[in-house]
């Protein structure tokens, strides 16, 4: 049976210049080099310049994703771009990227489900291409998530950094089965009981503020392990295939011991996990697609390989993406 497939047609991401070590945050803060990576895997972030905002990353990324998949960027109805952190309050940061792209029609919105909004972009493009209202559609993820953080609080201001990442997402014909290349399966899941582990304590209707991010580390890691797990499991169950049939598993990288807990409770062996928050720290929307970026280019994951791609962020909110590449 013929199905109209999402295929990934190209990716790209971008991460500011500006390097910060986890010596330099000791500086700052009451912290040390040896208690991040002991308890984050984090050795360094990159943290967006003064003047540099969320379009401006995520049109870099844009940009190279586009050129990685051959298009011409007129080819493109749709921009779905995941962020947490807007230029503005409104209009969408997508409509910048839309106007700096050269475009002037189609759609372009944004997503704002924090560090899950990539996958859960990536699930909202594939319902459009399924239902045949876009056919070329670029999916962004994009953060200046420095701009929230107290700088204070050792607990939160070294887990976090700066980046984008994109991916171009084309409609095409597929047989209906897992060797079909594009997104086989999407879940989307959220649960606002537990709002309050995760939050930034500020906004446009409550405080007229940013805010700065408020976390309960051990709660929400508790969670992500066993929320990112079901549904890792979700995915598997409803394509038929088993966590030895996964390539490459590229999560979202907020922690190296959350990676760790949840491919050893799926049965994944750790050399098919893709690990950037070394490098990376979490960039929130943009941790995904940075990670898958960096395996496409290392030459790890190639065209037919089945990869998996999950996250869970403030919400909290949690899914999961299985495609062939």
């Amino acid at each position: 049976m013929s199905v109209i497939r999402s295929v990934v047609m190209g990716c790209g991401s971008y991460l500011p210049e500006r390097r910060v070590t986890n010596d330099d945050l000791a500086k700052m803060v009451d912290t040390t080099d040896e208690w991040i990576v002991e308890r984050t895997g984090i050795h360094e972030r990159h943290i967006a310049a003064e003047g540099e905002l969320t379009s401006h990353l995520a049109l870099k990324a844009a940009r190279a994703a586009i050129a990685d998949a051959k298009i011409d960027a007129q080819e493109i109805d749709m921009i779905v771009l995941a962020t947490t952190t807007a230029d503005n309050t409104f209009p969408a940061t997508a409509v910048t990227v839309q106007a700096e792209l050269g475009l002037h029609h189609g759609a372009a919105f944004d997503v704002q489900a924090v560090c899950s909004g990539f996958v859960y972009a990536l699930s909202i493009a594939d319902t459009f291409i399924r239902c045949g209202q876009a056919k070329t559609v670029l999916v962004i993820g994009a953060e200046t998530f420095s701009r929230l953080l107290d700088w204070t609080d050792r607990t939160t201001c070294v887990l976090f950094g700066d980046g984008a990442g994109a991916v171009v997402l084309r409609a095409a014909e597929g047989e209906g089965t897992t060797a079909d290349r594009g997104i086989l399966t999407s879940h989307l899941h959220s649960d606002g009981r537990y709002k309050e582990k995760l939050y930034v304590d500020g906004g446009p209707s409550s405080t007229g503020t940013v805010g700065h991010v408020r976390m309960e580390g051990r709660e929400v890691f508790r969670h992500a392990v066993i929320n990112i797990s079901d549904t890792i499991n979700e995915a598997l169950e409803a394509t038929g295939l088993k966590a030895a049939d996964i390539d490459w598993f590229v999560p979202h990288q907020a922690n190296k011991r959350i990676l760790d807990g949840t491919a050893k409770r799926i049965g994944l062996p750790p050399e098919k996990v893709v690990i950037t928050v070394g490098q990376h720290g979490n960039t929130s929307a943009a941790s995904v697609p940075l990670a898958l970026d960096t395996a496409v280019r290392d030459g790890r994951i190639k065209r037919g390989d089945l990869v998996l791609l999950e996250a869970m962020g403030g919400g909290f909110t949690w899914g999961s993406v299985l495609l062939r590449w």
